[in-house]
């Protein structure tokens, strides 16, 4: 049975998850008694998670024609003969009124009748509420057959994603293990190689300051020392060059910061203002921030492909925060209404600076400062930006729900972006259950 992706507006997602069997038809009787049958009714309704009634009932309403749908049989009839693109796009206008949520778009909706006899759609996936137009002829036979409350179910294509997901994390890790296998190898091959060739400059440095001397292996230490003294050059500059030696940079420069402020004599510590350093940090980082975003906007502008600005952006200085923070601020800065639309059109940009291990973070954290900066629509519409870069693969729900765990337990735990959020993570977290009780 052939599949397609629920919605004309995802039709061309080859990685869309949501997918429904198409439409098959068959025009039976003649004369005034010609119906049109179609025929896996049942297994569409089922893929939309709506009973096929709604639908033939649709189909009658829009075309003005009798129809009727057996639940014994499972037989969907409707009068005279209509061929099967006129009646998909009549469905598409039914997953659009009735089946997508009018927030983000996806298909994961409950009907809910109210108490006032008012019909909506709950989104399972971003918490929204969409209000549906009941002056729709459908809605009066929908309040009088009401859906059942069932419990959940689990779609096999929501199983299929993470048996996917699943067997892409066992690749990923044997694929970190070879790298830190060859990262430790490299290490050690490093570390030996340096004190070999210590050795080596000062054995030639002995044997050119003492030529009558007898000459020593480097491997082997003398029984006597003959009187000589050995000394060991203490000075500051000395020990920076062993210490480069032996470290690599970034922890000699640790090492020798510890041994600066040992060596610099005690003076009087003058009184400074906590408050002006504060703003000079500040300032020094908002200066460094724009910068990155200049020069970011700058290749965006000329129609810089993602993996070009991907490796224009490893080679800017700055921390990986900063970088993350200066390309996402790049890509959306002025965005306001729209903010997750925007997020799902550009998702390519994203995925491709995600290629270090970790960078999953950096870019949730880089969401969260444009929001928070923002404060406007942008952060009423984070966790449907959220989402945009969960369906697109951007974004892994290990890596969201972990981000939203370190947020509610940080300082800025009563902060409005993680009640936004909240709704989203509670989805991903549903799922996640749901798929381990199966």
């Amino acid at each position: 049975m052939a599949f397609q992706n629920i919605g004309a507006g995802n039709s061309d997602d080859a990685f869309y998850r949501y997918k429904m069997p198409k439409m098959i038809t068959k025009i039976e009787g003649r004369g005034n008694g010609i119906k049109t049958n179609i025929v896996n009714m049942v297994d569409i309704a089922k893929a939309l998670a709506r009973p096929p009634s709604y639908t033939t009932k649709y189909f009658g309403c829009e075309l003005g024609a009798q129809s009727k749908f057996d639940e014994k049989t499972g037989i969907s009839l409707v009068n005279g003969a209509h061929d099967t693109a006129k009646l998909a796009g009549l469905l598409e206008n039914f997953i659009k009124k009735y089946v997508q949520c009018y927030g983000c778009g996806n298909p994961e909706t409950e009907i809910i009748i109210t108490k006032t006899q008012m019909m909506t759609l709950k989104c399972a996936a971003c918490g929204f509420t969409s209000d549906v137009d009941m002056r729709d002829k459908l809605t009066t036979f929908i309040l009088k057959n009401p859906p059942e409350q069932k419990k959940k179910e689990k779609k096999g294509m929501r199983k299929a994603e993470k048996e996917r997901l699943k067997e892409g994390e066992v690749v990923d890790e044997e694929q970190k293990k070879l790298k830190k296998d060859a990262k430790k190898k490299s290490s050690k091959d490093a570390v030996n190689s340096k004190p070999t060739a210590k050795k080596k400059t000062a054995s030639s440095d002995e044997e050119r300051n003492s030529p009558n001397e007898s000459q020593v292996d480097d491997n082997e230490m003398p029984e006597e020392d003959n009187g000589i003294q050995w000394q060991t050059d203490t000075s500051l500059e000395a020990a920076r060059q062993r210490i480069e030696e032996q470290l690599n940079s970034v922890t000699a420069e640790m090492v020798m910061l510890s041994t600066n402020a040992e060596e610099k004599p005690k003076q009087e510590k003058k009184p400074k203002s906590p408050k002006v350093n504060g703003t000079v940090a500040e300032a020094k980082k908002a200066g460094t921030c724009e910068t990155l975003v200049s020069k970011i906007k700058d290749k965006v502008e000329k129609g810089c492909k993602p993996a070009e600005l991907a490796t224009f952006a490893t080679c800017l200085q700055g921390s990986a925060q900063e970088i993350m923070d200066a390309l996402f601020e790049a890509l959306f800065d002025g965005t306001r209404k729209g903010f997750a639309k925007e997020v799902a059109k550009k998702k390519n940009y994203l995925a491709a600076a995600l290629q270090e291990e970790g960078a999953q973070m950096l870019l949730l954290h880089a969401v969260e400062a444009f929001c928070n900066k923002c404060n406007g629509d942008a952060m009423k519409e984070v966790a449907l930006a959220a989402k945009a870069l969960y369906d697109g693969d951007v974004l892994e729900e290990e890596f969201i729900i972990l981000w939203y765990n370190e947020g509610i337990a940080g300082a800025n735990k009563n902060a409005q972006i993680w009640k936004n959020v909240k709704p989203f993570v509670e989805w991903l977290q549903s799922a996640e259950s749901e798929s381990e009780e199966e």
